[in-house]
């Protein structure tokens, strides 16, 4: 009698798992063993459509020493997939008319203006030659890293770490740097460009660029846990980075991992913290449409052009295959680790592992929340082709 009342509650158990659990299986068995690798110590996955959620899975530890399992709302540094958010206030403030991506940067920063451009140098005679570059940089340029602008140089390298300049002190000087090389030719991912673009964010709308992206995207999709200033209750549930050491994770310091206090800079090109439910609610927003509770966040014709290829032929991205559109990182011509998506898909990588891809063809987008330092090439790890590969291949069950 006892053997058949713990069959019976077995099979009911059994009936009571959602199909779509079943048909995951292989996808969630493939995380267990990455972190049983220790390539990872854990993982928030969520896959998802215009109208539903089919996967929303957690597997590991968000912190290894304390054994604190990794949960749904545990939070992550999103990093570069802040890009793409920046890129959108930008496209709201030209539907609000108060910017057009074909403007100058010097039309709103005039501290751009005269900027001379890199021609070469001489090492032996310890000499620069400058010239003058054929045109100006526009913000097309910012949104799509053609812009030629130079990194934060050696003086500014505690931007990112301390924050004690503002905004627009870093960019001032960013400014007076000459350009790389002449706009518009090539493509050079520029951490500094897009905070340029948070600076003329600020410009243009009479709000701090936090406070903008707070009250016209964040709010407005409820989503909660979307901040560039963590709370110590939001830091309890923050994810631990880490790096990996041969065949071990080591916790990774990093100054980027922590608010500093009294921090006066954002990061408008990675400093957002973010969960997979917040990033949900933002990529099912753009499935439909861009439509939120019947209000359109970014009108059709802006959100179109974020997402379509603006960078032609020139060689762009971190895998093969690859456009750019405004913030957003574009598939031309799936293949290796896009190969299972549509051409058109758009989304963005964060500098620790984090991967976010909208596939408005086939309905679908995908979510992979870690936090690993020194993966070679994050928009290439295997950890984001087999989710891709095994989310897509589920889905078609």
């Amino acid at each position: 009698m006892r053997r058949l009342l713990s069959l019976l509650i077995l099979l009911c158990l059994a009936t009571s798992i959602p199909a779509q659990d079943a048909k995951f299986a292989d996808l969630t068995k493939r995380f267990d063993k990455f972190v049983a690798d220790n390539d990872t110590s854990g993982a928030v996955l969520l896959i998802g459509k215009k109208d539903s959620i089919p996967y929303f899975e957690v597997v590991g530890q968000s912190n290894v020493a304390k054994s604190t399992a990794m949960k749904k709302d545990s939070l992550f540094r999103i990093a570069s997939m802040t890009k793409p958010i920046t890129a959108m206030a930008i496209m709201m403030l030209q539907d609000d008319g108060k910017l057009n991506v074909e403007d100058s940067v010097e039309k709103y920063l005039p501290e751009f203006k005269g900027q001379m451009m890199l021609q070469s140098t001489d090492k032996e005679k310890g000499t620069v030659t400058l010239s003058k570059p054929k045109r100006v940089i526009t913000l097309r340029d910012l949104l799509t890293h053609t812009s030629g602008l130079a990194g934060y140089p050696a003086g500014l390298s505690d931007l990112y770490t301390k924050r004690n300049r503002t905004l627009a002190e870093g960019t001032l000087v960013v400014s007076q740097l000459p350009l790389m090389f002449e706009p518009g030719s090539k493509w050079s991912y520029c951490n500094s460009g897009i905070d340029s673009l948070g600076r003329i964010i600020e410009v243009t709308s009479g709000m701090s660029y936090e406070t903008f992206l707070q009250t016209r995207i964040f709010d407005k999709l409820k989503m909660t846990n979307t901040t560039f200033y963590p709370t110590p209750k939001q830091l309890e549930r923050m994810a631990t980075l880490y790096g990996k050491n041969k065949d071990n994770l080591v916790e990774a310091p990093n100054a980027m991992i922590t608010t500093p206090k009294d921090a006066k800079h954002p990061i408008p090109a990675g400093g957002l913290v973010s969960c997979a439910d917040d990033l949900a609610r933002l990529y099912q927003c753009l499935l439909r449409g861009t439509e939120i509770n019947g209000e359109v966040l970014v009108k059709k014709s802006s959100f179109e052009a974020m997402t379509k290829t603006q960078t032609g032929e020139i060689p762009t991205g971190f895998t093969d295959g690859m456009s750019y559109g405004f913030g957003f990182a574009v598939v031309k011509e799936p293949k290796g680790v896009t190969a299972m998506l549509s051409p058109g898909t758009y989304g963005h990588g964060g500098a620790f592992g984090t991967q976010g891809w909208i596939d408005p063809k086939q309905d679908v987008f995908f979510v992979m929340l870690i936090q690993r330092n020194g993966l070679p090439n994050g928009d290439a790890s295997d950890m984001r082709k087999e989710f891709q590969t095994l989310g897509m291949k589920a889905l078609a069950k």
